[in-house]
């Protein structure tokens, strides 16, 4: 699963809109749409704040690795 699929899933589980998850990462709503349709990437800074926000670990928040949970 790459990254744009595994935002999508989890902030839909999550029950987030985008609006709401971009202004927790302290981006714009187009940036987070664009970062769920792979037009961009999302910096580090805001990778982590997903995965903290998730409770994931970055590898599973990008697509390396099918386990969830943080180490």
């Amino acid at each position: 699963m790459t990254f744009p699929d595994r935002l999508k899933k989890l902030r839909s589980e999550r029950g987030v809109s985008q609006v709401t998850l971009a202004k927790i990462v302290g981006r714009t709503d187009r940036a987070f749409r664009k970062y769920e349709t792979a037009e961009i990437e999302p910096t580090l800074s805001v990778l982590i704040a997903l995965a903290d926000f998730f409770d994931v670990s970055l590898d599973y928040l990008v697509g390396r690795s099918d386990d969830p949970k943080r180490n």
